[in-house]
């Protein structure tokens, strides 16, 4: 009984140690410190505080400041910065003196600098620069800058990308490792000397939109003027009508389809041509020239632009039956007919029945398509699709949209094509002209699916090459030898 009664004594205090419900030993999260409790510093305070973190909140006024997140601390900035080793400053540029009055107690923290400006240049220096100037004996890391409150209150973080630069690689490290957690990806972009950089990066305009909508506008204005010379312009001078009223309506619903087409061929064509690129070159480990690698990049703007344009096209074509010319001549046939106590019969022409129904279909079917490629280029779309799927959908269906639309095209145009009256002025119409580059890009993708030229351009894309690395050469030279 003894020996039992010990070995139970004995077993207690490891008993004690295994208890799940001891809690005294568990560590306390991290205080972070928020200089502004404006709507930036409220909502990265939030998303701090959702993420495990404590936040304590440095103030001009502590009693009076606002609402702030639930659970979150506020006092004076002295005693913030006391409390904490990881400090945002969440304040515009103008008010960063306060911050060289109490340079003593910031000495050796890590302060994170989320200002931007106005504009650019608006300062002969960073405000990341000249912050740590201000406080030579901090270490300050410039970043999260391109950070929203809005996104931030939403928690729209999830692999959003954000930089840092700063000359302390270990203060870069400690706040990589906090904004990881928050659920960001982080790029470093080297010593404080990049900060203007990042300083910009919020003050950009769409810079990845540039180029489509410079070919859009370019597009959009060639076929206008050039439908405004042969449509309205030819009426006029070899007519002596006045069609003016049909550049609103008429002249743009021509505009639209072109362009859109246009634009959803230009997506696929770079494509095409890195294909036979690299078909040429027999390797895939030679970059593509700037100009192509630049046209790949911004093959989704170019497609979201001609889906805008579709969107138009559609719009424009619904809208046509309560045009006033078109009640116009509705009404007057009408009357005409009762004028003469005569109705015209309706003839039943089969080819011009199938023509127009198959346009039609084509039209309805070709924009359903055009949408749902819009759709899944959405990052929260195409973010839940496995790359096979996503693949098959911008890949396989974008080609097919893209024929869908085509035939749309030829078939409008099917019993035109040789009539002399099209070519008024001896120049062909803006749909013949706009089948032109989807017609090549369609040939050139219907060569890349000969089984002989897609199974070579599979295996370049695996890795073989036609001529074989000069290491391998002069080994096999030597063997030989």
């Amino acid at each position: 009984m003894t020996h039992a009664s010990g070995t139970s004594e004995e077993m207690k205090p490891n008993n004690m140690l295994l208890h799940p419900l001891d809690m005294t030993a568990a560590p306390q999260p991290e205080l972070l410190c928020i200089f502004g409790t404006g709507d930036l510093g409220r909502s990265l305070g939030l998303r701090l505080l959702q993420s495990g973190y404590r936040v304590v909140y440095g103030s001009r006024r502590p009693n009076d400041c606002g609402p702030l997140p639930l659970g979150a601390q506020v006092m004076t900035h002295a005693a913030a910065a006391q409390s904490a080793s990881l400090i945002f400053i969440c304040v515009h540029r103008d008010h960063y003196e306060f911050l060289e009055q109490m340079a003593h107690h910031l000495q050796g923290k890590v302060l994170v600098d989320l200002s931007n400006n106005l504009k650019k240049n608006m300062y002969p220096e960073a405000n990341g620069s000249y912050l740590q100037r201000l406080v030579p004996k901090a270490f300050v890391v410039k970043g999260l800058n391109t950070l929203s409150a809005w996104a931030l209150q939403n928690g729209l973080l999830a692999r959003k990308q954000v930089y840092l630069c700063g000359d302390s690689t270990e203060a870069k490290q400690v706040v990589a490792q906090m904004a990881t957690k928050l659920g960001l990806t982080v790029l470093d972009k080297g010593s404080l000397s990049a900060a203007r950089e990042l300083e910009d990066f919020p003050l950009q305009l769409f810079p990845e939109w540039r180029l489509p909508l410079s070919i859009a506008v370019g597009l959009t204005a060639f076929f206008f003027f050039y439908l405004l010379i042969r449509d309205v312009i030819y009426a006029y001078v070899e007519n002596g009508s006045d069609i003016s009223y049909r550049i609103i309506i008429s002249l743009a619903n021509k505009v639209f389809p072109i362009v859109a087409l246009v634009m959803l061929s230009l997506c696929y064509l770079p494509g095409a041509i890195a294909a036979f690129l690299q078909l040429y070159r027999g390797t895939k480990y030679r970059r593509f020239p700037n100009w192509l690698d630049r046209w790949m990049l911004c093959r989704k703007q170019l497609g979201l632009i001609a889906l805008g344009y579709a969107f138009l096209h559609a719009i424009y074509t619904f809208i046509i039956p309560i045009r006033y010319n078109v009640r116009h001549k509705l009404i007057s046939r009408v009357v005409d007919e009762m004028k003469d106590n005569k109705t015209t019969p309706f003839y039943f022409d089969n080819t011009e029945a199938w023509g127009t129904d198959s346009f039609l279909a084509l039209g309805m079917l070709g924009f359903f398509l055009f949408v749902l490629l819009g759709l899944t280029s959405l990052p929260s779309v195409g973010g839940t699709l496995s790359w096979r799927e996503f693949s098959f959908i911008q890949s396989k269906l974008g080609h097919l949209t893209l024929f869908i639309c085509t035939a749309h095209g030829y078939i409008y145009g099917w019993n035109k094509f040789l009539r002399p009256a099209t070519y008024k002025w001896y120049t062909p119409p803006g749909y013949m002209l706009c089948l032109i580059v989807p017609s090549v890009v369609l040939v050139l993708k219907l060569l890349l699916l000969l089984p002989c030229v897609d199974r070579t351009l599979t295996r370049i894309r695996q890795g073989w090459e036609r001529t074989q690395p000069r290491e391998e050469m002069d080994e096999i030279k030597a063997t030989n030898l």
